[in-house]
């Protein structure tokens, strides 16, 4: 374990953007073998404007990261933070709890508080204006989103006390997690359900890119399932009744062009349908 930490405390940055790069490949040809849905779409047409996304997201988070990797170094440096106030923990133990907790402070967490805070929601709104959910959906994020989830984790680092190990260790799980939530393809239903009792599987994911309230509100998880089912925010749908997109955005076509998405959290908002439970 300690090996791991010490890997993922100096992971080299060709080591990230294959993990990237690798994850969105394995994926895109699962798709092809066991699909969820059959699309109707040409699939490099629909993966270019989450692959800008992607891009953006990865440069913003690389200008940031010298101002990650100091807090990491303070916190340790000053015992600060809730890792360091335990008592000694088992070291696989500490990495576990150091995950978990980072998930909740770095993807739950700012996820619920944009579904929650208008400005915020019309932020967001890129990523869920995608109206064919598939792997290259996983990082569809407004720049300005981009910013807003590196504060978040920011804020994670600092409240834990997470040393870097964990925090890119988090990362790389966070990413991969990610695009298998989101890539279109088909578990069996018992094993997707198995699966979310303890991570967040791709159908109860795509709940929550289904297109009506209250199901878009809900399953805001991105690698463990435990912090919906703990705050009251878990949902099931059955995956055949899942139609993408929001409501208050239903032109495909807008929805599928970079230029309009960029300006999409400044554009008038309407009142999103409520489905009656």
């Amino acid at each position: 374990m300690e090996t791991l930490l010490n890997y993922f405390e100096t992971i080299p940055s060709l080591h990230r953007t294959l993990i990237l790069v690798g994850g969105l490949t394995f994926f895109w040809l699962l798709e092809g073998a066991v699909p969820l849905f059959k699309f109707n779409y040409k699939k490099w047409q629909h993966a270019i404007p989450n692959l800008f996304f992607t891009l953006t997201t990865i440069i913003i988070n690389f200008l940031l990261a010298f101002i990650l990797l100091r807090s990491g170094d303070w916190v340790m440096l000053h015992n600060f933070g809730i890792l360091n106030w335990f008592p000694e923990l088992p070291l696989w133990l500490y990495i576990i709890l150091g995950v978990l907790l980072m998930d909740f402070f770095g993807a739950y967490l700012p996820h619920f508080v944009e579904h929650k805070v208008k400005p915020l929601w019309m932020i967001h709104l890129v990523h869920h204006t995608d109206h064919n959910v598939d792997t290259t959906t996983a990082n569809r994020h407004h720049p300005l989103e981009s910013v807003i989830r590196f504060t978040f984790t920011l804020f994670g680092v600092f409240i834990i006390g997470a040393p870097m190990g964990i925090v890119m260790l988090y990362q790389s799980l966070s990413l991969v997690a990610t695009q298998f939530t989101h890539a279109n393809i088909k578990l069996p239903k018992k094993v997707d359900a198995a699966l979310s009792y303890v991570l967040v599987s791709p159908d109860m994911h795509k709940i929550h890119h289904h297109f009506m309230l209250p199901y878009t509100d809900s399953n805001y998880g991105n690698i463990f399932s435990i912090w919906d089912r703990l705050l009251g925010t878990f949902m099931y749908l059955d995956r055949e009744k899942l139609v993408y997109g929001v409501d208050v955005f239903p032109d495909a076509i807008e929805n599928g062009e970079i230029s309009n998405l960029l300006k999409q959290p400044f554009q008038k908002y309407k009142k999103p349908t409520v489905i009656n439970q």
